[in-house]
């Protein structure tokens, strides 16, 4: 019987494609450093939500629950009571830190991801210096020098 391609396990070489060449390398490198500055990016703006609902919590916390306010939902002012207010901006403010970590766990993950890569090609980011590896040093040029990106 002939085994098909459903039934073969799934290993980690099948999860990471091949590269023919050194510019798809250097293509697939760039692609994964674009994602972490979206991460970065988006962690950003969420932060300064975050932040923004904490002064909204800070400055109305001490005023009395039924004190008139107003809150903009989808574009639209709306007149509510600080009562009815300040629970769901602290709910929003909460929402806002879970995302937050869990964009920053897929930061982490990533980053390690992207590291391994470049160890893995020998990548090289021009500015950036060589890494102090004394097996690199002892190494002639006759062996390939890595992918300058």
């Amino acid at each position: 019987m002939s085994e098909t391609k459903a039934d073969k396990p799934e290993s980690k070489a099948a999860e990471q494609p091949e590269f023919g060449n050194e510019q798809a390398v250097i293509q697939h490198f760039q692609g994964m450093r674009t994602e972490l500055g979206q991460l970065w990016s988006k962690i950003g703006e969420l932060d300064i939500d975050r932040n923004e609902h904490t002064l909204v919590i800070d400055a109305i916390e001490p005023l009395d629950a039924t004190r008139k306010c107003f809150r903009l939902i989808g574009g639209v002012l709306v007149e509510r009571t600080v009562g009815e207010v300040l629970p769901a901006v602290k709910k929003n403010r909460e929402g806002l830190e879970m995302v937050i970590e869990r964009l920053r766990q897929q930061l982490e993950k990533k980053k390690t991801e992207l590291a391994e890569f470049q160890a893995k090609h020998k990548i090289r980011i021009k500015g950036e210096d060589a890494p102090e590896d004394s097996s690199q040093k002892a190494s002639t040029s006759a062996q390939p020098q890595g992918v300058l990106a």
